[in-house]
């Protein structure tokens, strides 16, 4: 009996020595991993993306966080503190803002991006580079525009509603209001051509080459070789044309027009394709897309970053690059709608893929036409605080009656002051 408990007792120390000695094995690999964090917003990257990741990069370990709220505050917040933060952060289309701390970022060139700088639509691989040549942030996705219209109220008021035909009928601008004063003399006051002067105005600037500064920073928004004045004055036009619904993109009102068919058109960048799908169910099938008129153009899509306090930016540029190389943006495109950046994801067979919603058409296939002849363009740190001053002196215009001039004076008196800052 003595000697079986010894026996047995032996054999329990021997096992839990050997649990002991495996789990510290396996906390010691783990110690060994390299830790990558990410800073990111809900779908600003694909989920299945990352946890493939994990499997792709077996001495990483990825701690991937969704930023909520105001995912711009808290990057400029940490980068005010000089410390913290993640190794990896993703920027919107406000990546120009991160230029004047650039030096806050590695310069991707430095880590090996000239490699693969082929890859990317060049305007938007750009968008991520200082004037000074510094590389800033790495693509993930784009926003080429497009016309989204109302096929059957297209045909109902005598226009074409075969996106080539309506592109031919509507390349420009000027072509596009008198179609649509033609559309709604045929239909009646209940119907409008299109959302907002916000929406016009936005979108001619989408696609010119300079709008408010040039890359010395000036502001050139009120010289001729800007779109500013040119996009105010088309906008000013559709509003006293009384082409506009007056209402603003992600409000109630506008997800209402949408689906009860007051608004028969509005251009648009491609991810307002899901926007429009859950706002206008009841209009299933009857919207198309069409080339913009006035020429293709884009706005928004993201970037990747890597911080300069990022113990590891080489094992952070290999996973960024992994990411957004052009076989994982046909996936991301798959799984979470990101309009690709890389070039030959965009001759996948999924970018041709028909959509219930639009018709049966591809819509990819215009998106796709449209990223591909984007112009490059220069945002510079202070766009979106000029911006913001036009666009609410233009919806003083459109909702106040002010008059057009003197909305124009005071928004160019308002964006001296600001720059005085």
């Amino acid at each position: 009996m003595t000697t079986r408990a010894t026996f047995s007792a032996l054999l329990t120390a021997i096992l839990v020595a050997a649990v002991i000695l495996t789990g510290c094995s396996a906390q010691a690999a783990a110690d060994k991993k390299t830790t990558l964090t990410i800073w990111y917003w809900n779908r600003g990257l694909d989920d299945k993306l990352i946890e493939a990741a994990r499997t792709e990069f077996p001495n990483v370990r990825i701690v991937a966080q969704k930023v909520g709220g105001d995912f711009k505050s808290k990057l400029k917040t940490t980068l005010a503190a000089g410390s913290g933060g993640p190794d990896i952060v993703a920027f919107n289309d406000w990546v120009t803002e991160m230029f004047p701390n650039a030096d806050r970022f590695y310069d991707l060139y430095e880590l090996g991006a000239r490699d693969i700088e082929p890859d990317y639509l060049p305007w938007k691989w750009q968008l991520g580079v200082t004037p000074q040549g510094r590389m800033v942030a790495l693509p993930i996705d784009t926003g080429p525009t497009a016309l989204f219209y109302r096929a059957d109220l297209f045909e109902q008021a005598g226009l074409p509603s075969d996106p080539e035909e309506v592109h031919k009928l509507m390349g420009t601008w000027d072509d596009y209001l008198a179609a649509g004063k033609k559309l709604q003399d045929a239909l009646g006051g209940g119907v409008k051509l299109t959302d907002n002067i916000g929406t016009i105005y936005t979108q001619v600037n989408a696609q010119s080459e300079t709008i408010y500064f040039d890359k010395n920073d000036q502001f050139v928004g009120g010289d001729p070789s800007s779109s500013a004045k040119r996009a105010w004055e088309l906008a000013v036009k559709a509003s006293s044309m009384g082409l506009l619904a007056n209402a603003n993109g992600g409000t109630p009102e506008w997800s209402a027009a949408m689906n009860t068919g007051k608004i028969a058109s509005f251009v648009g960048a491609v991810w307002n394709k899901e926007i429009l799908q859950q706002a206008a169910p009841d209009t299933a099938g009857k919207w198309r897309v069409a080339r913009a008129p006035g020429g293709d153009g884009n706005n928004g899509g993201s970037f990747l970053a890597i911080m300069r306090t990022s113990k590891h930016p080489g094992e952070a540029f290999q996973l960024i690059k992994w990411l957004q190389s052009p076989d994982n943006q046909v996936k991301s495109f798959a799984d979470v709608n990101l309009f690709p950046s890389a070039k030959t994801a965009l001759d996948s067979p999924v970018m041709r893929r028909k959509e219930d919603f639009f018709g049966g058409q591809a819509t990819g296939e215009i998106f796709t036409a449209s990223a591909l002849h984007v112009k490059p363009t220069y945002f510079g740190p202070r766009y979106v605080n000029v911006n913001g001053i036009v666009n609410r002196q233009l919806q003083s215009v459109a909702t106040q009656g002010k008059n057009p001039d003197d909305a124009w004076r005071d928004a160019l008196a308002r964006i001296g002051k600001e720059l005085l800052r």
